[in-house]
């Protein structure tokens, strides 16, 4: 990987995070960033498949946590998911600038 296709892999995961700041911006963003570099980049591919990897399985994990708050554990499940959320970026855009595809531990490998 050259250093171009380093920093938009690192962007695909750091893109997350607008999400904070727009809403659905943390969604929109690493697809569009993904859809529209990977013809410049190929190597990035691999990143952008599994950033949505991590947002869908934070999605169903979200859900599965919501609905467990009615017998109380669902609480601790959704600040551990804050934490994932926050943490699980930031390692995989460091490990992308350094041009390495990271997988995100126990995420859904559900695009392929």
């Amino acid at each position: 990987m050259n250093s171009n296709s380093q920093t938009w892999a690192m962007l695909i995961h750091f893109s997350v995070f607008l999400g904070y700041v727009v809403p659905f911006a943390g969604l929109i963003a690493p697809i569009l960033i993904w859809q529209l570099k990977k013809e410049d980049f190929p190597e990035i591919e691999a990143h952008g498949k599994m950033v949505l990897n991590f947002l869908i399985s934070m999605l169903i994990y979200s859900l599965v946590a919501f609905l467990l708050t009615f017998v109380f554990v669902g609480l601790f499940l959704f600040f551990a998911l804050m934490i994932v959320g926050i943490v699980f970026p930031i390692i995989g855009g460091i490990k992308a600038n350094n041009g390495v595809l990271w997988t995100y531990p126990g995420m859904l490998q559900l695009v392929k």
